[in-house]
């Protein structure tokens, strides 16, 4: 297999007040593992500044230019309680999409198999016109919209292991039939949605809600009960990843168990889907994880079964 990594050094530049989890080092733990030899075959990139008409097919231009105003040029703008942006906000969450862009690109070209787009500031929280959560454009739903205006994908499936819901994704897809998007997360946490009785005007939303300190076991039978099969009955076109690794055991911000073997059971299985229905057409772009050491361990995990499959 073919692995492509997006990445960029502006990341490092969104920078977040002191003790925030959403930090710069999220990004020099992952560069770091990801330098080891065995990921020396992994085909490395630079991610682009994604274009404003490519953001603005998942939020509306008002948004996005409303956030390019509140860039700041130096300090701190407030978002809310949890977001922040600073002088080097705006390139990196353009990045972020960017980045995304260019692995639909990539894989869809057949220039590889798989990618991998490791950016932040997340995007899962990022509703159509508000960001929160950390997040300020929804790099996954930017995505899913540029493989189908600009490669003609007709259905796009979003798959989120984040421990928190992805209420952004599901708020940019509620009433969209060509999208399915499919969520396993902590109940209760924040955002506070995701229930399972949460499935959108096209029924094309499942969420599968995890109970605090639950582990691998019911992470794998949500995906074989609830998700799997629902992905078979979609077929999606494309294959999408929402990668977040705070469903991790050390993570400070969740409270499920789970461990890297089951980021990468759950990579497996989700290429499973790819190959039956995609031609292995699949990206993955990382959302959330807050415990550097769970979250480089995380990620090699999630990379190295995009390598090998």
């Amino acid at each position: 297999m073919s692995t492509l990594l997006l990445h960029h050094s502006c990341y490092l530049d969104h920078l977040t007040p002191l003790g925030h989890p959403e930090r710069p080092d999220r990004i020099r733990a992952i560069d770091r593992i990801l330098e080891h030899e065995k990921f020396q075959s992994v085909e490395r990139d630079l991610a682009p500044v994604g274009a404003l008409e490519d953001i603005a097919r998942a939020h509306p231009m008002s948004y996005v230019d409303q956030l390019h105003r509140l860039a700041p040029d130096e300090g701190v703008a407030r978002v809310d309680a949890d977001t922040t942006m600073s002088p080097g906000t705006w390139e990196a969450a353009l990045r972020g999409a960017g980045g995304a862009c260019r692995a639909v690109d990539e894989v869809l070209t057949k220039k590889v198999d798989n990618a991998f787009s490791a950016s932040r500031p997340p995007g899962h929280h990022a509703e159509k016109e508000r960001a929160m959560g950390f997040c300020f454009f929804n790099n996954v739903a930017v995505a899913a919209r540029y493989a189908q205006e600009k490669h003609g994908v007709g259905r796009v499936a979003i798959i989120d292991f984040d421990v928190h819901h992805g209420n952004g994704t599901q708020d940019i897809f509620w009433n969209d039939s060509s999208v399915m998007y499919c969520s396993t997360h902590q109940m209760p946490l924040y955002p506070g949605s995701g229930a399972a009785s949460e499935t959108g005007d096209a029924n094309t939303i499942v969420n599968v809600p995890l109970a605090p300190g639950e582990d691998g076991l019911a992470f794998k039978e949500a995906f074989e009960v609830a998700i799997l099969p629902r992905l078979d009955d979609f077929a999606p076109e494309f294959v999408i990843i929402s990668a977040g690794f705070d469903a991790h055991a050390r993570d400070p911000l969740g409270g499920l168990n789970l461990v890297e073997a089951d980021f990468a059971w759950a990579t497996r299985v989700l290429m499973d889907v790819a190959d039956k229905h995609s031609d292995g057409h699949l990206i993955s772009v990382l959302e959330g994880g807050y415990d550097l050491e769970g979250l480089a361990r995380s990620t090699a995990a999630h990379v190295m079964t995009l390598m090998t499959g």
